[in-house]
């Protein structure tokens, strides 16, 4: 038996449970893992509350994609990889199909990567899908340049802060954006070449004023809904405004025809990478290459004990947080 977070019907985070479950034995391409720590993402409050993407299939539902733990079993037709090996869980599943809110939890191998000689359990719940979908965003999908500008919507969230690392790894110039002046020391701590508070500046004139007039050749949209108006007028002619997020809960507009003209907008998940053997493999050299030379590190703002996942929750749905937030299980 095993404790895993399990909820009955849709809702708040009152609606997650602690419950006894027994622990499958993992089937064909799957494997057992001991869950040291999660990381926890925003698909799973909008999963929890029946606005994600995909609804529940059936109840009790089962929440978590991004994990860190060790092999405690291998199902049959696995390769590369051994009991005891510490290993990370990334998003590359549907939260119907496999879920790790639990002490034990079996998950498609093709999900799972081995960790880096030097990150625990925190960390390797942590890295990961920021900078997998921050460099499938910026590289795979938007072309990223050294010499290009970036603007990075929700730049204070764990996959801005990845964004903004890559960015300066590729000699590429990232402007953050946030809604209030609280989170712009941070920003620029994090090595955002500039920070444009929203709720003060005209986002569209202070880019076009940082980049002399050109635009951003790249904006990595978290929002989306009305805001894209402005930021495809941010952009550069040729350039790409790529949305990862939806934030706002608000329809998004294409932009009007004159302001996109010679431009271009795309939706991207972080999916497009971790399901595609090939784009996973790049994306994994990248990130642990950045991971062994220092560039890359978690940015983790909080960490919960497990039995307070609810109260984690919570804190995430908050909005205040700096990077990410990690649960972690006591195994004692």
């Amino acid at each position: 038996m095993a404790r895993t977070v399990l909820f009955h019907e849709l809702g708040g985070p009152e609606v997650l449970r602690l419950e006894e479950v027994p622990v499958a034995e993992p089937g064909p391409g799957e494997l057992l893992v001991r869950v040291d720590a999660i990381g926890l993402n925003r698909a799973e409050v909008l999963y929890r509350g029946g606005q994600y993407i995909e609804d529940v299939r059936e109840f009790p539902g089962r929440l978590g994609s991004e994990a860190a733990g060790v092999v405690e079993a291998i199902g049959p037709a696995v390769a590369g990889f051994a009991v005891g090996d510490a290993i990370s869980v990334v998003p590359a599943f549907s939260m119907n199909d496999y879920a790790v809110y639990a002490e034990r939890a079996v998950v498609p191998a093709n999900a799972v990567l081995h960790r880096p000689e030097g990150l625990d359990a925190v960390g390797g719940a942590a890295v990961w899908m920021p900078y997998v979908t921050a460099y499938g965003a910026l590289v795979e999908a938007g072309g990223l340049r050294a010499g290009d500008t970036v603007v990075i919507t929700a730049a204070s969230s764990s996959v801005g802060l990845a964004a903004i690392r890559i960015a300066d790894r590729v000699g590429a110039v990232p402007i953050a954006t946030t809604r209030t002046p609280a989170k712009r020391e941070a920003l620029l701590k994090a090595g955002a070449a500039a920070v444009v508070v929203t709720e003060e500046e005209d986002l569209a004139a202070r880019v076009l004023e940082l980049t002399g007039g050109r635009g951003a050749e790249l904006v990595l949209d978290a929002v989306a809904g009305p805001g894209v108006v402005d930021l495809a007028r941010a952009l550069a002619p040729g350039g790409t405004l790529v949305l990862h997020g939806a934030l706002s809960g608000e329809d998004t507009p294409f932009p009007p025809m004159p302001v996109m003209k010679g431009r271009s907008m795309r939706s991207y998940t972080l999916h497009e990478i971790t399901t595609d053997p090939e784009r996973l493999r790049r994306a994994e050299a990248f990130v642990t290459s950045g991971l062994r030379s220092g560039a890359f590190e978690p940015a983790v703002d909080r960490v919960f004990p497990f039995e307070e996942i609810a109260d984690a929750h919570r804190y995430l749905e908050a909005g205040r947080q700096i990077g990410k937030i990690v649960v972690t299980v006591d195994h004692r």
